[in-house]
């Protein structure tokens, strides 16, 4: 993982282990409910079910050495080259901002304060207004070096393969909790990239999602 900025505010999050009694639905359900959510409610998430969200989908499971890590997700070599930030719009206890989820640490770290971006977010998903209506989008961006010192040019395909692992476990997480989500793959590369302060070379967003409380069908 990266390492927090000097001085920045770090968040702890719900231990894992405490996290089971927040699963609604069981394997099954999760899979066979499975849909792209594009409607929101206004609800806010808490800090736990983004804790349960975020250790879904990179959450350390076992350390095998300080180099080495068996998450919740594969991915080859166990080298991990994605990292999650996460746009907090409607969270209880997190400010209106950007983090970065810190998996060996079970933390978010507060990258900056965004208050008012949900317009922005939505016009560097080309338009796609319910983007903007979530109460969080994770943005996930890859760090290719992680996976190209060991593939080569292997990387640029299992890279793309590690990040669609994260989102199938986001969508059964988000199942679990009453929660939607939709993988987003269609945005503007510069804008999304200038959103979250990267350089767009050494790091860049490779895929996105946003999640809210899934409506209740009648």
């Amino acid at each position: 993982q990266k390492p927090g900025r000097e001085g920045a505010k770090t968040i702890p999050l719900t231990d894992f282990r405490r996290l089971r009694k927040r699963f609604r639905a069981d394997l099954f359900t999760a899979l066979k409910n499975r849909r792209s959510i594009r409607n929101f409610l206004p609800d806010p998430l808490d800090l736990e079910e983004l804790s349960l969200l975020l250790w879904s989908t990179q959450g350390v499971t076992e350390a095998l050495s300080p180099a080495v890590t068996l998450r919740t997700v594969p991915s080859a070599g166990a080298r991990h080259a994605l990292e999650t930030y996460v746009y907090a719009r409607n969270v209880q206890g997190l400010s209106e901002g950007v983090y970065r989820y810190l998996p060996l640490d079970h933390a978010l770290v507060q990258e900056f304060e965004a208050p008012g971006s949900a317009a922005r977010v939505s016009a560097a998903c080309l338009g796609q207004s319910f983007v903007g209506a979530a109460s969080a989008v994770f943005f996930w961006t890859t760090v290719p070096y992680r996976m190209e010192w060991r593939y080569g040019l292997a990387a640029h395909r299992v890279i793309p393969i590690d990040a669609g692992h994260v989102c199938q476990n986001l969508y059964l997480a988000c199942e679990a909790i009453g929660a939607g989500t939709c993988a987003i793959g269609a945005y503007d590369q510069g804008a999304v990239d200038g959103f979250l302060r990267i350089d767009g070379q050494d790091e860049f967003v490779i895929y996105l999602a946003p999640v809210g409380k899934k409506p209740t069908l009648e």
